[in-house]
């Protein structure tokens, strides 16, 4: 794993959680109607968060703690992160209760959302996403919606979104940012530290700042 990528791949995982770019309407591939679904619950809650964004952005800039809300709003509407949390855990998770996988999901989204958050209003430019299509994931486990990024002066940047229906509404679990997983990030991250301590330890420690999302281990 190459740590150097990791600060902008949480930057790109917190605009892709909270999707806070334009995207191009441009026609994707052919596919399944829940499919399409899928791809059309990006660009619309894309639409909605940058016009907040735009809107808000003095008041967010003046007040971090609205900020961070919003953010936490729009990632329990967009994201799963209690399912996201327990592939990040892996085997560390296995029989572990649901109260202990949301302890360590919210600790984690709120120590990015913490140190990474205010990367929402820095955005330069108007980049923009385009949809190039959607894919059944194997196992039926949901779809991968595949956009890539495009910038002025720039070769265009891949950027997938795992997505899975839950009760009716497609959700993010997983991105993959020219194909750099945020699960599979944070799976290497956290192994050490969940081999040597809990659930519950590890979730106060990133509540406290003693641990960080994303941190390089020494010597990285």
């Amino acid at each position: 794993m190459t740590f150097k990528l990791i600060p902008a791949l949480l930057t790109s995982v917190l605009l892709a959680s909270t999707p806070s770019l334009s995207f191009a309407q441009a026609a994707p591939a052919p596919a399944a109607a829940g499919q399409n679904e899928a791809g059309q619950a990006v660009l619309d809650a894309s639409t909605r968060i940058l016009s907040t964004l735009q809107q808000r952005r003095s008041e967010f800039r003046a007040n971090p703690t609205v900020l961070r809300s919003f953010i936490n709003s729009e990632l329990n509407k967009t994201f799963d992160r209690d399912y996201a949390a327990r592939l990040v855990l892996g085997v560390h998770g296995r029989g572990a209760s649901d109260a202990d996988v949301k302890l360590f999901a919210d600790a984690m989204a709120d120590n990015l959302m913490q140190r990474y958050g205010a990367a929402l209003l820095e955005i330069q430019g108007k980049p923009t996403f385009r949809l190039k299509g959607q894919s059944p994931l194997p196992g039926n486990r949901g779809v991968r919606v595949s956009t890539e990024l495009m910038r002025a002066g720039n070769e265009p940047t891949p950027v997938d979104y795992l997505m899975r229906n839950v009760n009716g509404q497609w959700k993010i679990f997983d991105v993959m940012i020219e194909g750099i997983s945020y699960v599979q990030t944070f799976k290497t991250q956290f192994d050490a530290p969940l081999r040597q301590k809990s659930i519950q330890q590890v979730a106060t420690e990133l509540r406290n700042g003693t641990m960080q999302a994303g941190q390089a281990p020494r010597g990285k």
